[in-house]
């Protein structure tokens, strides 16, 4: 995980990390994406699984996420697409804790280990609220994403960040997920605040969608997280159109 950071930087440029729904707009077009996108300039991918209830996403990727469903995309079937797909580049897996739990933690953690997969995004495990899953995320060798919010303070900052591992995603905005006209105008205040309690690199995401954004955004974060402008390039593209707008924003 931080060597896709650190070679990012050695480019002289921060690491790109483009979302995609699982089985969206259907599992083939899902495993292409995840051999196509690291040529493409991704240096990592946020592969979401989907849920009948994704509170933290926009329109946008619940359209996404709930196509998948109605044709069939599961947990396992999540993971073996990661898996046979075996990309170039570290996967985060990003969920929630119904999903997990269904599945069954332990054997959800096996699997995404086997299948390849670095890192969890648990977009509703609060840090600290389950140490004992945080505890077996950590041993299954998988680093767990943490998410901080413009109103996250700073001694929270601390208590959360204090044993992260993989990098800090750092929520531009309050609400969830989809595109936005202007990057966040106070993020190098944030960033201040985060890398003074933390070494981790640290990925903006959250209304990231347009070139101009992702080079405002990389004046001061390590990465750049772009989840609906992609899945919107794949709903009208296909996967060329997503390929393509990840070449622009790389470059």
């Amino acid at each position: 995980m931080a060597g896709a950071f650190a070679a990012a930087r050695a480019r002289g440029r921060v690491a790109l990390i483009p979302y995609i729904t699982a089985g969206y707009p259907s599992a083939a077009e899902t495993r292409e994406l995840l051999k196509r996108l690291p040529a493409a300039g991704a240096d990592l991918i946020e592969v979401g699984i989907p849920f009948s209830d994704p509170i933290a996403d926009g329109p946008t990727i619940q359209r996404s996420t709930h196509r998948a469903l109605e044709q069939g995309m599961t947990v396992r079937g999540a993971l073996e697409l990661i898996r046979s797909a075996a990309p170039s580049v570290p996967i985060v897996v990003m969920t929630y804790v119904n999903p997990i739990l269904a599945y069954g933690l332990e054997r959800f953690l096996a699997d995404a280990a086997q299948a390849g997969v670095s890192a969890v995004l648990c977009t509703d495990l609060p840090a600290g609220a389950a140490p004992e899953m945080e505890r077996a995320i950590a041993a299954a060798g998988l680093d767990q994403i943490r998410l901080v919010a413009p109103t996250t303070p700073d001694d929270r900052l601390r208590t959360m960040l204090r044993p992260a591992t993989g990098f800090v995603y750092f929520i531009s905005r309050l609400g969830v997920t989809g595109v936005r006209t202007e990057a966040p105008p106070d993020l190098e205040r944030h960033m201040r605040r985060i890398r003074a309690v933390t070494a981790l690199p640290v990925a903006v995401g959250f209304g990231i969608g347009t070139a101009a954004q992702v080079a405002a955004a990389a004046r001061w974060a390590d990465g750049v997280v772009v989840g609906s402008a992609v899945i919107e390039a794949l709903s009208s593209g296909g996967v060329a159109a997503a390929e393509r707008l990840v070449r622009e924003l790389a470059a």
